[in-house]
Protein backbone atom coordinates (compact mmCIF):
# COMPACT_ATOMS: atom_id res chain seq x y z
CA UNK A 1 0.00 0.00 0.00
CA UNK A 2 1.06 3.55 -0.65
CA UNK A 3 1.61 6.25 1.95
CA UNK A 4 -1.59 8.00 0.79
CA UNK A 5 -3.64 4.87 1.37
CA UNK A 6 -2.09 4.30 4.81
CA UNK A 7 -2.90 7.90 5.75
CA UNK A 8 -6.55 7.28 4.84
CA UNK A 9 -6.69 4.07 6.86
CA UNK A 10 -5.08 5.59 9.95
CA UNK A 11 -7.10 8.83 9.77
CA UNK A 12 -10.35 6.90 9.45
CA UNK A 13 -9.39 4.61 12.30
CA UNK A 14 -8.56 7.57 14.57
CA UNK A 15 -11.87 9.27 13.80
CA UNK A 16 -13.87 6.13 14.56
CA UNK A 17 -11.77 5.37 17.66
CA UNK A 18 -12.28 8.88 19.07
CA UNK A 19 -16.06 8.60 18.56
CA UNK A 20 -16.12 5.17 20.21
CA UNK A 21 -14.05 6.37 23.18
CA UNK A 22 -16.31 9.41 23.63
CA UNK A 23 -19.41 7.22 23.44
CA UNK A 24 -18.23 4.53 25.85
CA UNK A 25 -16.87 7.06 28.36
CA UNK A 26 -20.32 8.66 28.51
CA UNK A 27 -19.34 12.00 26.94
CA UNK A 28 -21.37 11.41 23.78
CA UNK A 29 -24.60 9.49 23.19
CA UNK A 30 -24.27 7.87 19.75
CA UNK A 31 -27.68 6.18 20.13
CA UNK A 32 -29.34 9.51 19.34
CA UNK A 33 -29.52 10.90 15.81
CA UNK A 34 -26.94 13.65 15.61
CA UNK A 35 -24.28 15.21 13.42
CA UNK A 36 -21.77 12.81 14.99
CA UNK A 37 -23.13 10.11 12.68
CA UNK A 38 -21.83 12.23 9.78
CA UNK A 39 -18.40 12.19 11.43
CA UNK A 40 -18.66 8.41 11.80
CA UNK A 41 -19.55 8.12 8.10
CA UNK A 42 -16.50 10.19 7.11
CA UNK A 43 -14.22 8.10 9.33
CA UNK A 44 -15.58 4.82 8.00
CA UNK A 45 -15.31 6.07 4.42
CA UNK A 46 -11.68 7.11 4.94
CA UNK A 47 -10.91 3.73 6.48
CA UNK A 48 -12.49 1.66 3.71
CA UNK A 49 -11.06 3.83 0.90
CA UNK A 50 -7.56 3.05 2.12
CA UNK A 51 -8.20 -0.63 1.41
CA UNK A 52 -10.56 -0.51 -1.58
CA UNK A 53 -9.36 2.64 -3.41
CA UNK A 54 -13.06 3.65 -3.68
CA UNK A 55 -13.86 7.14 -2.44
CA UNK A 56 -17.14 8.83 -3.43
CA UNK A 57 -15.61 12.29 -3.04
CA UNK A 58 -12.84 11.37 -5.51
CA UNK A 59 -15.49 10.40 -8.06
CA UNK A 60 -17.54 13.56 -7.46
CA UNK A 61 -14.51 15.85 -7.82
CA UNK A 62 -13.37 14.06 -10.99
CA UNK A 63 -16.88 14.44 -12.46
CA UNK A 64 -16.70 18.17 -11.69
CA UNK A 65 -13.45 18.41 -13.68
CA UNK A 66 -10.93 18.70 -10.86
CA UNK A 67 -7.55 17.40 -12.00
CA UNK A 68 -5.64 14.79 -10.04
CA UNK A 69 -2.44 15.93 -8.35
CA UNK A 70 0.97 14.39 -8.85
CA UNK A 71 3.32 13.16 -6.17
CA UNK A 72 6.12 15.54 -5.23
Amino acid sequence: MTVNRWVRVIAGLFIMLSLALAHFSGQVDMTQVSWLWFTAFVGLNLFQSGFTKFCPLDNILKALGVKEGECA
